[in-house]
């Protein structure tokens, strides 16, 4: 009855999933444990040795939790998959997990498997799930990726969302491997400049490609003390403003309202406003680029306004 119990005990707190030592040391006996696992029987083996104990599709964190007893001892969720667990973008089809260098296992199933010298010295947790911190999910997420674009987005949603900071994301990049990184290191430069959305990135690496005036991004403009808007790219010596539309980023209907009234501020105060949408952004970077320099064209020379311009912090 007591095997029994430590078996229930341990089935509930790891949520039907379980190895086959730990089934072995609840008192299973090994001709048991085949017959459940056969085809057909009671139990289904998830990756080689770890055994889901009921049958129907497993669910992720069941999953995932698969993978860390894979894993073994110190196993820890990241990449895409930790993403997921701070509630940001995650790729579903597999599990990524970070393993010490020294111990060998191979990617299999689902799992993804990530040797390093440089284990999270400090991880999250939801029940006997592991995972790494944002920033380090973020960095191992970036350098699987092969866009600018997918790393801009998963750079930019988590500064955007505070799961960390620019600075968290440098010091992953200056501590972490190098092979993998030039996007990362691209993304963040990006963001430095003061782009903090995948498109306004796009948009500022336009913009430099098309060697036009150099814009501030997400300047903070102001009229006296009244702050007007932050626009995501400000020329000031031109009084123009170019505003990336994109429902990504404007989920709720307040959010795109507000929009609209930053806009109709700034066109009250004499600014140039060009919207733009990711699509222009991206299919037609040329038109983009002769409607930015038109509208400096017939800027100037003229008079400057009388706005404060204060950079991004």
């Amino acid at each position: 009855m007591e095997n029994r119990l430590d078996l229930s005990q341990l089935l509930k707190r790891q949520n039907c999933v379980m190895t086959r030592r730990q089934a072995l040391d609840c008192g299973v006996h090994p001709n048991v444990l085949r017959r459940r696992v056969r085809p057909g029987g009671r139990w289904q083996e998830l990756l080689p040795g770890v055994y889901l104990t009921v049958t129907g599709t497993p669910t992720r964190d069941q999953r995932d939790l698969a993978a860390l007893l894979y894993a073994g001892p110190g196993g820890t969720l990241t990449g895409q998959t930790a993403l997921a667990r701070h509630r940001m973008r995650g790729r579903p089809d597999v599990v990524d997990v970070l393993i010490p260098a020294t111990r060998h296992r191979r990617n299999i199933g689902f799992v993804v498997i990530r040797r390093t010298r440089r284990l999270p010295p400090h991880v999250c947790y939801e029940g006997p799930i592991q995972f790494a911190f944002p920033a380090r999910a973020v960095a191992d997420a970036a350098r699987d990726l092969r866009d600018l674009a997918d790393v801009r987005a998963i750079v930019a949603s988590a500064v955007q969302s505070r799961r960390c900071t620019i600075a968290q994301l440098e010091d992953e990049l200056r501590d972490g491997p190098m092979h993998g990184s030039a996007l990362l290191r691209a993304a963040l430069y990006e963001v430095n400049q003061g782009a903090r959305s995948g498109p306004e990135g796009a948009l500022f690496r336009l913009l430099k490609r098309a060697r036009l005036p150099e814009p501030q991004l997400n300047a903070r403009l102001y009229a006296g003390d009244e702050l007007i808007a932050r626009p995501d790219a400000w020329w000031p010596e031109f009084g123009i403003a170019v505003e990336v539309d994109s429902r990504e980023w404007h989920l709720l209907p307040e959010h795109w309202e507000e929009t609209m009234r930053r806009r109709s501020r700034m066109s009250g105060f004499g600014i140039t406003v060009l919207n733009f949408s990711p699509r222009q952004i991206r299919d037609e970077p040329d038109q983009v680029i002769a409607a930015i320099r038109n509208a400096i064209e017939l800027r100037r020379g003229h008079r400057p306004l009388t706005i404060r311009t204060m950079p991004t912090a």
